[in-house]
């Protein structure tokens, strides 16, 4: 009996050969945590078309606006900034050891390359490691682990003021070089999807919105905030300045089918089947039941999760701001999350942008997301 070469059809995709490409340059632009300038000027120019006005608040929060003078507000909200790491100290012999910047993970620095961000420029570098023989060499010697205090990094310069005259000084942030790639069956690779993911989405968001000519009620707040990976700081400000009615967070999950991941703890999340939504204090049940019902209308799959204490993502920060903003979080499933590999499936992507779009259309200022 012949093989049938039949595939299954796919549904035409929804992000544009331009998209794709935004996506792809926005991955690779470094934006550390307190240097986010360079990503927040490439992701506005690609917003400006789709937005009526635009701002920034000190820190390098960037926020584009549908219908400003709308009373009632609502925000999507992503964070721009990269884990990333600091030169600390600089030893006669030109080396440079660290300081964390952000939950930067030190397993897997050792042997990566890197960019120094100097104030001449960017300098290539490496995290070198000894030499498994050295390591080794010794059996009665317990082999060392890459800590922060034994990490250091070489640029090729062999003392102190070799390192100086590359422009590099206590301070200057370090960002590892690794970008964007596809994999099979629509996975993609990055440094800092989480959560430059996020900020793609909601301008994207923004975009059908604009090509679709939907009017909305109300203003729309497109939200890329700085410093969330130091405490939500970034967000903090910026909700206290736009005071929304109801905001809409975007960040990443983890995928918990990998080895070594507990599901009993961190609940069953897999990438390629649909965003995740978190149930916890600071989410908002009836918003939270609002975009479950959209979900469920436009037949866009979600995985469900629980969280503690906190959300652990801006949506914390939205929701106790001011006198209390209704807020939901929607997830994208991520591997090897604060890694230079970490992993995403474009449809997911795709369906987190959808459920966004098709709850922004289904919300306005008479909604009633009141508890008594």
């Amino acid at each position: 009996m012949a093989k049938s070469t039949r595939t299954e059809a796919k549904s035409p995709s929804i992000l544009s050969t331009r998209s794709m490409g935004f996506l792809k340059s926005y991955i690779n632009n470094p934006s550390p945590v307190g240097f986010e300038s360079g990503g927040q000027q490439l992701w506005l120019d690609y917003l400006k078309p789709y937005v009526d006005t635009h701002f920034t608040d000190p820190y390098g929060t960037a926020v584009g606006v549908i219908n400003p003078k709308a009373p009632f507000k609502v925000v999507i909200e992503a964070h721009a900034d990269e884990i990333s790491w600091f030169v600390n100290y600089i030893t006669p012999e030109g080396l440079m050891y660290l300081k964390r910047n952000g939950g930067v993970d030190h397993q897997i620095a050792p042997a990566q390359r890197v960019f120094i961000h100097g104030k001449k420029g960017l300098v290539p570098a490496v995290f070198g490691w000894p030499a498994i023989h050295t390591r080794l060499g010794n059996p009665d010697s317990k082999e060392q682990q890459p800590k922060v205090d034994n990490l250091f990094l070489d640029c090729g310069a062999r003392n102190k003021k070799e390192i100086e005259d590359l422009g590099i000084h206590i301070g200057s942030v370090v960002t590892y070089q690794d970008g964007y790639e596809e994999l099979a069956y629509d996975y993609l690779i990055g440094r800092a999807f989480d959560n430059r993911v996020g900020g793609f989405m909601i301008a994207e968001t923004a975009r059908l919105l604009s090509e679709n000519k939907k009017k909305l009620p109300y203003g729309l707040y497109i939200v890329n905030a700085v410093q969330e990976e130091v405490g939500l700081r970034g967000a903090e400000m910026i909700a206290r300045r736009i005071k929304p009615d109801v905001a809409i967070i975007t960040d990443v999950t983890h995928d918990t089918t990998t080895p070594m991941i507990n599901k009993i703890i961190e609940g069953d999340i897999a990438c390629g089947k649909g965003p995740s939504l978190a149930y916890g204090p600071a989410v908002h049940n009836k918003l939270l039941a609002l975009v479950q019902d959209v979900a469920e209308k436009s037949k866009i799959p979600v995985q469900l999760r629980a969280v503690s204490r906190s959300t652990g993502t801006d949506t914390d920060s939205f929701a106790y701001a001011n006198e209390g903003c209704p807020s939901v979080l929607i997830s994208i499933p991520l591997r090897y999350m604060h890694t230079t590999v970490e992993m995403l499936h474009k449809r997911d992507i795709e369906q987190t942008i959808q459920l966004m779009y098709e709850t922004l259309l289904t919300l306005t200022p008479q909604t009633n997301l009141s508890y008594l």
